[in-house]
């Protein structure tokens, strides 16, 4: 149990620090006006379906199963049409770090997710570790976006990315551990491809897609790697588990993600900004280090993917 414990929790901070770009590089990427909210949202997703589908053709992937084909939609709706989309679009207005309260909240949402879906069952003291650390993690974002100051447009486009994200992972999670890691969000690309390639040409019909070199980097980041590689890190610490324990992993990224705007907008890092940057990994460590308890049978899983070796 402490194996894939550690084993889980390696392989979930790998993935947190992939994903800790995807708002900077989102404000960048639509900041500018030269990209419409739609084509970054969307075309994202195609750059990440074309490498998905050249990797399972390349490795003779087997495709999935009945109900699986269900419950990839699931995870697709989840985290490559719902987050992608709906971020774009409330990034257009909400500075960086405002934005990192949706990650600031993504680990409380996985945990109830996981809960109702995997049939996890934390103890009491992980759940106050996890409240806290959402609290915190929010009031931190918070304070680095200027205040709550009401319930914005944004906010609810945030709010939607949140709740579509945490399905998504608790779903991927769990079908991580029957198709393999990497080749659940490749068959979840290739199966919203069709869906997404639509969108990115309206996209374009609409509002032709121009910008700076730094502009199409950061779209090119956004499609590479937190579209596609960095799940290949997420869902693979969600398989080893515990899923609702690894996802608190995510309680670090509001820091990271806040740090690299500092870095790549010019936004100013004050000590109120430090402190509640500790407390919020304070709380994070607290909420990994507490041990969930014993999963419900339903929970057990099912054969690796080919291709991926299974978690010990």
């Amino acid at each position: 149990m402490l194996s894939t414990s550690r084993t889980g929790l390696r392989w979930g901070l790998l993935g947190v620090a992939a994903f800790s770009f995807t708002v900077p590089f989102t404000r960048v990427a639509v900041g500018g006006g030269g990209m419409s909210p739609l084509f970054v949202g969307s075309g994202r997703a195609v750059v990440a379906a074309l490498l998905a589908a050249a990797a399972l053709a390349a490795t003779g992937q087997r495709p999935p199963r009945g109900a699986q084909w269900l419950r990839l939609a699931v995870v697709a709706a989840g985290v490559v049409v719902g987050f992608p989309v709906l971020t774009s679009y409330a990034l257009t207005t909400a500075p960086a770090a405002h934005g990192a309260v949706v990650i600031a909240l993504l680990p409380a949402a996985t945990a109830v997710a996981a809960v109702l879906r995997g049939h996890e069952r934390p103890p009491a003291p992980f759940w106050a570790a996890a409240a806290v650390g959402a609290i915190a993690a929010v009031a931190f974002a918070s304070v680095r976006g200027g205040g709550p100051g009401g319930l914005h447009r944004s906010d609810l486009l945030l709010l939607g990315a949140v709740v579509a994200a945490g399905a998504g992972y608790a779903e991927g999670g769990l079908l991580a551990r029957e198709l393999g890691a990497w080749q659940t969000i490749s068959w979840a690309l290739v199966l919203s491809a069709p869906v997404m390639t639509v969108l990115t040409g309206v996209s374009m019909s609409q509002h032709p897609p121009t910008g700076t070199p730094a502009e199409w980097a950061a779209f090119a980041y956004l499609g590479a790697v937190s579209m596609f590689l960095g799940f290949f890190a997420w869902y693979r610490g969600l398989a080893a588990g515990p899923m609702a324990q690894v996802g608190q992993t995510q309680l670090v990224q509001p820091v990271m993600s806040i740090c690299w705007a500092a870095l790549l907008l010019n936004e100013r890092i004050t000590w109120p900004t430090v402190l509640g940057g500790l407390a919020v990994i304070a709380c994070a460590a607290a909420a990994v280090r507490t041990r969930p308890g014993r999963a419900a049978p339903a929970d057990t899983a099912g054969p690796p993917g080919r291709g991926d070796r299974p978690v010990r």
